[in-house]
């Protein structure tokens, strides 16, 4: 019996004899054959594997469409990061510039030792490639070189009544409103992004894809400032009386 099956068996979908065949699947073959009306039941037996096959194939490219389109949101978030802090470089570095300008203006009524500009020139030579972690440290040197040049051009009438030295402080206070909204928007980002790394299953994503999560700035003295909480004398934030009634 080492030859070809009969025909009448119909064992087309197997190879003979280098596999074995199931025998209760060619008994239920030959007793489908047997009657001509039940081959209609064939095909269908025949496309039981085939239906399996599209359905993984279908689970494996849905996955496949979740992992692209989360991987291309965080990286959109990470541009965004990365398109946010340039733009505070820039406006921390303007500060830089004009805080300069503004010690040039004051020096000859007080005293400014040199290394109060040395550190401003390092810190302007830094700062385009400053992390969070040191951006977060210039800016606060920064504002509070700033502090101690507005309290020395408010002990000064001549320096109040200067329209140079009070033109500059407006456009410093105008840049820190900039690196401000700056911030938030930075915050807002990094905030969804690292969301994401924190839940699943976007975090398998994440980690397939060797994201990990990044640092806030935290300016948390620049809101209070601007909220009018804090002024450059104060050594705390000073907080609004409440009434009740």
């Amino acid at each position: 019996m080492g030859g070809r099956p009969p025909a009448n068996i119909f064992l087309s979908p197997f190879v003979w004899p280098r596999h074995r065949v199931d025998l209760h699947f060619v008994f239920l073959v030959r007793t489908l054959s047997k009657n001509t009306n039940d081959f209609c039941a064939l095909p269908f037996l025949m496309e039981i594997p085939w239906a399996g096959l599209g359905l993984v194939l279908a689970v494996l490219l849905v996955v496949l469409i979740y992992f692209v389109s989360v991987y291309n949101r965080l990286q959109r978030l990470s541009n965004g990061a990365e398109a946010t802090i340039s733009q505070i470089r820039v406006a921390i570095k303007k500060r830089l510039d004009m805080i300069e300008e503004l010690v040039g203006s004051v020096r000859s009524y007080a005293g400014f030792e040199r290394d109060v500009l040395e550190k401003i020139t390092s810190m302007r030579s830094t700062v385009g490639t400053a992390g969070p972690e040191e951006l977060t440290r210039i800016e606060g040197e920064s504002r509070g070189i700033f502090g101690s040049l507005v309290a020395v051009a408010e002990s000064y009438p001549a320096l109040k009544t200067s329209e140079t030295v009070m033109v500059t402080m407006e456009a410093i206070r105008d840049v820190e409103d900039e690196i401000a909204r700056h911030r938030y928007t930075y915050n807002n980002i990094i905030q969804n992004f690292n969301t994401m790394l924190d839940t699943v299953p976007t975090s398998y994503v994440a980690s397939s894809a060797g994201l990990k999560k990044r640092d806030y700035l935290n300016f948390e003295e620049d809101e209070l400032r601007r909220q009018g909480y804090l002024t450059y004398e104060d050594e705390g934030p000073s907080r609004p009386e409440v009434t009740w009634g």
